[in-house]
């Protein structure tokens, strides 16, 4: 058996693949860790692990939900620089979350993620045909809020103790970007 077919996306410096739960099960059914581990990213085996469990406890489509997956690479080297993701990516709601990270500190502050969710939000309105894309941050996290503002994301309120992190309970703000506003938003750049 053979990796799915991957899709990816061309921006400026990037390259945007497209993960899919078909690529996880090759990749956990047909693949050492070691290679699974390099071709995702993943930093470490407890990485891995948890995505390995997620997959092993049920998978990671539900029969309303799912999740798409964009490693983020550097055009030029190949180097895997971060991830975006559509989780919680819910069709027949037509409504996802939005995750992304850098992985190194040296790679952040460059515009990568910037660059990224200009793709990845034309990807979920125009080729999902998503109505809403929703973004759970934490108060402090202000360069994660400065990001989703400049693409007119718009805050509906706060969640108290929403997630946990390092065994601490913090509060998530809600910010959420409709189709209606993504469209008048693409216009005017």
């Amino acid at each position: 058996m053979e990796m799915p077919t991957m899709e990816t996306i061309e921006t400026e410096r990037l390259t945007l693949q497209l993960l899919t739960p078909a690529h996880y099960e090759y990749l956990f059914k047909h693949c050492s860790k070691e290679e699974a581990m390099q071709y995702v990213g993943w930093e470490n085996e407890n990485d891995y692990d948890v995505d390995y469990k997620k997959y092993t406890n049920g998978g990671f489509v539900t029969w309303r939900s799912t999740f798409l997956f964009f490693l983020l690479k550097d055009k030029v080297s190949g180097r895997l620089l971060g991830r975006c993701a559509y989780h919680n990516y819910q069709a027949m709601h037509k409504r996802s979350e939005i995750g992304y990270d850098i992985k190194k500190e040296e790679d952040k502050n460059k515009g990568y993620m910037k660059e990224a969710l200009k793709a990845i939000l034309k990807y979920g309105f125009e080729e999902l045909k998503l109505n809403r894309v929703e973004a759970f941050i934490g108060p402090h996290n202000i360069p994660s809020r400065r990001l989703v503002e400049g693409y007119g994301f718009v805050i509906e309120g706060q969640l108290r103790q929403h997630f946990c992190y390092n065994d601490v309970l913090q509060d998530s703000v809600v910010y959420a970007l409709l189709a209606s506003e993504y469209e008048r938003l693409k216009h005017s750049r």
